[in-house]
């Protein structure tokens, strides 16, 4: 990555004026991203499922002397082309255009061979994982074109990239985001205004993690504030020039 001058995490005004949207806003790595461009300047879109998770995020926002963000209640898992729709035109009425969008939402299915897997677990996780942030992003791209620079961040894994035993539609789901990641860079490359990377967390301390990996210690691994300076500089004009990257998160250095 290139050096930047500026310090990211210094520059208060480094998002003003821009609105940004989050899946998966009511916990973890989301509602850390979420708090962390509201600190930014930002005004945040939280969208995830439980109303009053949001309106926590949404209280520590404004406490924290933030822009006051949107709450959005959607079930991804069950979510339709109709409900896209609507999303899009609710974002188009209150604010006009999209500046980021992160894809941060997801299921972590279960943990078993592929021969014991069950197809409608398969099913929910690669709905939520996969075809949710396809949908999404497909209903959003007009209102992200509406602005003078715009980012999206897709989740990925280090399971979508080698695969292992007993990750099952996880796996097969962030494989899948990895290409949709290239995809739509690669379309949306010299034509568009929209930069398209992903961004893998790696071993973070949240509730999938723990309970993937239930004997580990959560203490070992950095608490989802920790690994945030990805996250802010791919939804920085400092990222313009980036696109199609697949960025690790614990190896990434401005």
């Amino acid at each position: 990555m290139p050096d930047q001058s500026t310090d990211q995490n210094t520059n208060n005004n480094l998002l003003a004026n821009r609105i940004i949207l989050v899946t998966g806003a009511s916990d973890g790595i989301g509602r850390a991203a979420a708090k962390c461009y509201a600190s930014h300047g930002a005004t945040v879109i939280l969208l995830g499922r439980s109303i009053e998770k949001l309106e926590s995020v949404y209280d520590e926002i404004v406490s924290d002397g933030g822009a006051a963000p949107a709450i959005i209640s959607l079930d991804l898992t069950t979510a339709t082309e109709e409900n896209y729709s609507e999303l899009a035109e609710t974002i188009e009425d209150e604010f006009g255009q999209l500046n980021g969008l992160l894809l941060n939402a997801g299921i972590l299915g279960e943990r078993k061979p592929l021969s014991q897997y069950s197809a409608t677990v398969w099913q929910q996780v690669m709905q939520t994982n996969l075809t949710s942030p396809f949908m999404m992003t497909k209903a959003l791209i007009p209102l992200l074109e509406q602005a003078e620079s715009a980012s999206v961040i897709f989740t990925s894994s280090g399971v979508g990239r080698t695969g292992k035993a007993y990750w099952g539609a996880y796996a097969a789901s962030k494989f899948g985001i990895e290409g949709l990641t290239q995809i739509w860079a690669d379309e949306l490359a010299n034509i568009s205004n929209i930069r398209v990377n992903a961004i893998n967390p790696g071993a973070t301390r949240t509730n999938m993690r723990a309970t993937a990996y239930p004997a580990e210690n959560p203490t070992q691994n950095p608490t989802p504030e920790d690994i945030m300076k990805p996250y802010l500089y791919l939804m920085s004009d400092s990222s313009r020039s980036i696109q199609g990257q697949s960025i690790d998160a614990g190896d990434f250095t401005l």
